[in-house]
């Protein structure tokens, strides 16, 4: 396995900043996460580690040595694309072992190596089929496995279930989680699906504009972001911000509801109130810190969102356990749970993680 550190990592195309200072130290064995939007340098990220893009900037380093300038195979480090990118005409047993046949290993070793892996993946009965015979989590697997039969310092998963179905992409999520419990293996994995790095990372690396905005544990980031953008990214749905104004130890919502804070607070500096949809209930009148109309209900199940209009305060969306009786039109109450609320700053930064109570 591998130690992996990136010291004031950059990457530039031309003028083009795409990664600014990258800083990350990860662990002998630790399952990191890569998550941000579309463009935020997160698969750019991921192939300068692999060694296919060259690094700007900084220093690059595996167990202590510095790898700026090593080739991949140099690196010893195997990575799963989105794409399969298997070979049709070759069955499993072949595609999983066709790195070490080309390294021209004993026939005997690949055979042991490759029977390893489809016993660790389940595809014992397969590795005699085509590519154009499995299913697409079949498949992903197939990659995964070309992957361990190498033995690699470090596994890299560059968006690896976005080709798949939604029920697949729950069993594949499942059985990335199990490799990495049966191997110990060092893996770093780039998605922009935030459950995703939420059930599966150690810690997650927030990445936004090419720079990383948090890293920190799945309930780190979700309990304590760092900023605006990280509390609305992590989570699902999103946290509900709206706009806020404060003063000593009050905080003025725009429709005049006014909230008190802790002293500790630097109220003068906020901008907005932040809550997740979970941390809100619906109470009677006189226990209400808003009162809003039913614009929306969704009936997941589970699980139900009522969109809920508030006076010229803006929509908030309430998240209730099971199939809850409202509808389109409802007057209801809302309170905030005051250990769940967040406040930020005019530059987005949070202002820390604050109890809340009505005045």
């Amino acid at each position: 396995m591998a130690r992996i550190e990136l010291k004031g990592v950059a990457k530039r195309y031309g003028s083009v900043e795409v990664l600014r200072d990258i800083d990350l130290a990860i662990g002998d064995g630790e399952f990191i996460v890569l998550v941000g939007p579309s463009g935020c340098g997160k698969s750019t990220l991921l192939r300068m580690i692999a060694g296919l893009e060259p690094i700007t900037g900084g220093d690059f380093f595996i167990d202590g040595t510095r790898m700026n300038d090593a080739r991949p195979r140099e690196r010893d480090i195997a990575m799963v694309f989105q794409s399969y990118a298997l070979y049709p005409h070759m069955d499993v047993a072949r595609n999983m072992g066709f790195s070490m046949e080309i390294r021209r290993r004993p026939q005997s070793e690949r055979a042991n190596r490759v029977k390893q892996a489809a016993e660790t993946l389940g595809l014992s009965a397969l590795t005699e089929r085509l590519p154009r015979a499995l299913s697409g989590g079949q498949r992903q697997r197939v990659a995964m496995g070309r992957a361990i039969v190498r033995d690699p310092r470090a596994f890299l998963f560059d968006e690896p279930l976005s080709n798949l179905d939604a029920a697949l992409r729950v069993e594949m999520r499942l059985e990335i989680a199990r490799l990495h419990k049966r191997l110990g293996a060092t893996m770093i994995y780039v998605t922009h699906d935030q459950v995703e790095a939420l059930t599966l990372a150690d810690r997650i690396v927030v990445l936004d504009g090419g720079d990383i905005q948090q890293i920190g544990t799945p309930l780190e980031l979700y309990e304590r972001p760092a900023n605006k953008f990280v509390a609305c990214f992590i989570g699902s749905p999103t946290m509900n911000v709206v706009p806020a104004t404060g003063q000593g130890g009050t905080l003025t919502l725009k429709n005049g509801t006014q909230v008190a804070l802790p002293h500790t607070a630097d109220l003068d500096r906020a901008a907005e109130l932040g809550v997740r949809p979970e941390h809100i209930d619906l109470v009677d009148a006189e226990d209400a810190d808003l009162t809003g109309t039913v614009d929306l209900v969704e009936h997941l199940g589970s699980d139900t969102n009522i969109y809920v209009n508030i006076d010229n305060v803006g929509m908030l969306m309430v998240r209730r356990r099971g199939n809850a009786p409202n509808r389109s039109g409802d007057r209801v109450f809302l309170r905030l749970q005051r250990e769940n609320t967040h406040v930020f700053a005019f530059d987005d930064s949070a202002l820390g993680h604050v109890s809340v109570k009505a005045a």
